[in-house]
C-alpha cells in the first residue's frame, strides 16, 4: 500500500461562530489520515470500523465518542453498517484552542475543562455510560441555532471533564503553545514533518523554513510541543506502522523501511519499547479478532 502522510485539513469556522458542526453521513468512511489545528469532538453511530489516533489503532462501534486535540493525526475507516442503518454517520464538532482557553480565562469554574483538553493531546475515548448520556445532545447539535450550539458545547465539555470513563489513546502527545509566535512556527514545522516523516530527519530545511538555527529550532519545538523533534517523528512513524500492520499484508521489513526506520531490527526494537509487543505480535492481535 502506498505511503500516505497525514494531510492538513482546513476547517473553516465562520468568523461569527465559536464552533463548526458537520453531520457526516456517507455510504462509507474511507481511510483519511489528517490533522488540523482545531479540537475535534466526534460521535460515530450506525457504523463499525477502525479508529486511528496518533500511534493508536483500535476498533470502534456504534456510539464511539472521541475528543482529539489540535495537530494529532487521526482517521476513521468504516467496515460495516449496523442494523438497518442506510449510511455510516458521524457528528463532528470543531472548536479552536483560543476559544477553549478563553472559557477558562473568563470563567474560573471551567478550569476542569482546561484539564480535559490537556488530556486530549493523546486523544480521549469515552465509555458507554457517558456516551449514552450525551448522545442525544450531540446528535442534535446540527439542528440547533448558533446560541444553543455554543451553550450545548460548553455543557458537553463540562460533562466530559467530569466523566470517569475516559481512556487516552495515543502514547505520545502534542501540546499547542500559548504563545502565538511559537504556535505559527510549530504549525509550519509540523506540516513539514508530516510530509517527510518517512525520510531521514534533516533539520536544515526546517531551519530555513522558520528562519531559526538548529539549536533555536529544537528549543522552540520542545517549548511548543513538549517533546523533541526526533520523538515526534518517531511517534508519526510508529503511528503509520501500526496502520500498515493492521491494514496490509506487507512484510514487517518493508513496513519498517516505508515508515522511515533504518531496518527491521531498529523498527522492532523501537516498536516493542513503545507498544510492549513485537510488530508481528501486534498484527496477530488484530487478525485474531
Amino acid at each position: 500500500m502506498p505511503i500516505t502522510p497525514p494531510y492538513f485539513e482546513t476547517v473553516r469556522i465562520p468568523p461569527d461562530r465559536s464552533l463548526l458542526v458537520f453531520d457526516r453521513q456517507l455510504p462509507e468512511f474511507p481511510f483519511n489520515w489528517h490533522y488540523h489545528p482545531e479540537f475535534e469532538l466526534t460521535l460515530t453511530v450506525d457504523s463499525r470500523g477502525m479508529r486511528f489516533v496518533g500511534d493508536h489503532v483500535g476498533q470502534y462501534d456504534d456510539g464511539d465518542l472521541v475528543l482529539i486535540a489540535p495537530n494529532l493525526p487521526h482517521a476513521f475507516q468504516s467496515q460495516a453498517l449496523i442494523g438497518t442503518a442506510p449510511q455510516h454517520r458521524a457528528v463532528v464538532c470543531w472548536f479552536t484552542q483560543d476559544w477553549a482557553s478563553g472559557l477558562s480565562a473568563v470563567m474560573p469554574e471551567l478550569a476542569l475543562v482546561a484539564a480535559l483538553l490537556a488530556q486530549a493531546r493523546r486523544g480521549l475515548r469515552f465509555g458507554a455510560a457517558t456516551t449514552a448520556r450525551l448522545r442525544p445532545q450531540i446528535l442534535h447539535l446540527g439542528q440547533m441555532d448558533a446560541i444553543r450550539q455554543v451553550m450545548t458545547l460548553q455543557s458537553l465539555l463540562v460533562a466530559l471533564a467530569d466523566a470517569p470513563d475516559r481512556t487516552p489513546l495515543a502514547t505520545g502527545e502534542v501540546t499547542v503553545s500559548d504563545l502565538p509566535r511559537d504556535r505559527a512556527r510549530l504549525q509550519k514545522v509540523l506540516d513539514h514533518l508530516h510530509a517527510h516523516y518517512d525520510q531521514p530527519l534533516r533539520l536544515h530545511p526546517i531551519c530555513e523554513l522558520v528562519h531559526l538555527t538548529e539549536s533555536q529550532l529544537q528549543r522552540v519545538f520542545k517549548r511548543s510541543a513538549r517533546m523533541s523533534i526526533s520523538a515526534y517523528v518517531l511517534q508519526l512513524r510508529l503511528g503509520r506502522a501500526c496502520q500498515m500492520l493492521v491494514q496490509s499484508d506487507l512484510p514487517v521489513g518493508r513496513i519498517a523501511t516505508d515508515c522511515g526506520f533504518s531496518d527491521a531490527a531498529d523498527f522492532a526494537r523501537r516498536f516493542k519499547a513503545v507498544r510492549g509487543v513485537t510488530p508481528s505480535g501486534y498484527r496477530a492481535r488484530f487478525r485474531s479478532v
